[in-house]
């Protein structure tokens, strides 16, 4: 049986973002290996969870991700 291992990290992103900015980020999230999940609500539009695989990805490489669409975010939560 093979073991799976995830890890989940909480960006929190200054900027408001509409649900078309949102959708967007998400689809690019998701866009990297090893991504497993994202979650975000229209209650708190500013905070993103992704579940991802440790073995094919790193927190640090998909802020990375969420940087390059010109947003200020931080991880949070570690």
């Amino acid at each position: 049986m093979n073991n799976i291992n995830l890890a989940d990290v909480t960006f929190h992103v200054d900027e408001n973002l509409d649900a078309e900015s949102r959708a967007k980020l998400e689809d690019d999230l998701r866009a990297q290996e090893g991504v497993v999940s994202i979650h975000s609500s229209e209650k708190t539009p500013h905070l993103i969870v992704v579940t991802y695989d440790p073995g094919h990805t790193r927190s640090k490489e998909l802020l990375q991700v969420v940087l390059g669409e010109n947003l200020h975010a931080e991880m949070i939560g570690l």
